[in-house]
């Protein structure tokens, strides 16, 4: 089983980083912060703006671990990695199987977006005897029963993204009966991408972003192209293959912004609001969410295909290595995560 390391997170916009020896070194106005080995990083994620010395992303790149550049608002900008590993005929498999199975595989991951989702809803039901008789929540339950019948009635991969948006339609409809702490600060009215318009929506677009990073580079360990994806519709410079992993464990990312609120972790002043009406977790904020990620990739989860528990941080790469398994023929299926 891989080793769970560590991802580093640079959250101060005026670090930079740089080589020394066989160590990571971060700096603020050429006072040095921290100094890290290689040895105990695979990860790296930067939100600030002077960026990585030459020497160190050439090392990151000889070391295959990716550096992952994103705007202090959590808008993915770029990424600097070093060649896919493994064979050029395990790419021909991956673009071959994608188009022979790609309903299939998207048929599978949105009943398994589906049954996950309910799951959460179920999960704050169980925790909540008051929402149990509510009509609303019970609807939201009843339309993904029926999208997980519906998509496999589907014909075309577009059929079935249509069918997704009116699921994700409903279920958002209902997420604000999911801040259950009368405390919390925060409301949600209905999801709202880019930009974000209110300190829920800004924290799950955040989440996002991180786990797509995440899922882009597992994927690039076990040799398959992640801007070559079955779902997602293939764009220059995004991981279209990241995303599609992403969305069977969407629930993930919407249960961990759930807890950050009704725990009232994070408050009105972590978040930031500019004039065209964005908002944005501030410094302090993506400080506390980042920590708090950390922590919860640290936690066991049993997973359903292998039946043993493994730290949820390394679901990523499980899951990647279970896709490469599929393309490479090893297994008749790929096996989607699904919560139990």
């Amino acid at each position: 089983m891989r080793k769970l390391l560590n991802t580093i997170y640079i959250t101060n916009e005026l670090a930079y980083l740089c080589l020394d020896g066989e160590n990571l070194v971060c700096k603020i106005e050429n006072e040095t912060k921290f100094r890290i080995p290689f040895d105990n990083v695979e990860n790296i994620v930067c939100f600030n703006y002077l960026g990585c010395s030459p020497a160190l992303m050439g090392k990151c790149v000889s070391k295959s671990i990716p550096i992952n550049f994103i705007s202090p608002q959590g808008r993915f900008l770029a990424k600097v990695c070093g060649e896919t590993k493994g064979n050029v005929f395990l790419r021909v498999a991956q673009i071959d199987r994608f188009r022979e199975n790609g309903v299939f595989l998207t048929q599978n991951t949105m009943a398994a977006k589906f049954s996950n989702t309910k799951q959460l809803i179920k999960r704050t039901l169980h925790d909540n005897p008051s929402l149990r008789e509510d009509i609303e929540l019970q609807a939201a339950l009843d339309a993904l029963t029926e999208g997980i019948e519906r998509v496999y009635q589907a014909e075309t991969v577009e059929e079935i993204i249509g069918i997704e948006g009116n699921c994700a339609k409903v279920y958002f409809s209902v997420f604000e009966k999911l801040l259950t702490n009368p405390k919390t600060p925060f409301t949600f009215t209905y999801r709202t991408k880019r930009p974000p318009l209110d300190p829920v929506n800004a924290v799950l677009s955040f989440v996002y972003t991180l786990y797509v990073s995440e899922f882009a580079s597992a994927l690039e360990t076990v040799g398959l192209d992640s801007y070559i994806g079955f779902c997602h519709t293939l764009r220059s410079g995004r991981s279209s293959l990241a995303c599609d992993l992403v969305e069977e464990t969407r629930c993930i990312a919407e249960r961990f912004t759930l807890t950050l609120c009704n725990l009232q972790i994070l408050q009105e002043g972590d978040f930031e609001k500019q004039i065209s009406g964005a908002v944005y977790l501030n410094d302090e904020g993506r400080k506390k969410v980042i920590t708090k990620w950390q922590e919860k990739k640290r936690t066991d989860l049993m997973h359903p295909f292998l039946k043993q528990k493994i730290p949820m941080g390394l679901l990523p790469y499980v899951q990647s290595n279970l896709l490469a398994k599929y393309v490479r023929g090893d297994l008749e299926e790929y096996p989607c995560f699904l919560l139990k």
